[in-house]
């Protein structure tokens, strides 16, 4: 399984960024995503950008991975993710999720 790392560009060079997050500093690869600059938000696995991101979503994100480390770590899983979980949405809400509409 592969989990996606919420990455800020710090710098810049041809075909890569050095990135930082969640504690980390990385070289990565956007050969995936195009021309990023600095500030800009990186969806990372395994060492390469494959998306874009806001700052929203950075929070959502995060927000997942922490609860996901609190369960790994035996911590109830009652914590707030800060954003609706599919979970608990409603079938039109998960159809407008999956459509984009």
């Amino acid at each position: 399984m592969c989990i996606g790392i919420p990455m800020q560009v710090s710098t810049i060079e041809p075909g890569h960024a050095v990135c930082v997050g969640r504690g980390e500093r990385r070289r990565i690869s956007t050969v995936l995503v195009g021309h990023v600059a600095p500030g800009d938000w990186l969806l990372v696995f395994l060492g390469d950008a494959r998306e874009r991101i806001d700052a929203e979503r950075v929070s959502e994100v995060n927000a997942t991975l922490d609860l996901m480390l609190g369960a790994m770590q035996g911590q109830g899983a009652d914590g707030e993710a800060g954003f609706e979980l599919p979970s608990r949405m409603s079938a039109v809400q998960l159809r407008q999720l999956a459509t984009g509409g």
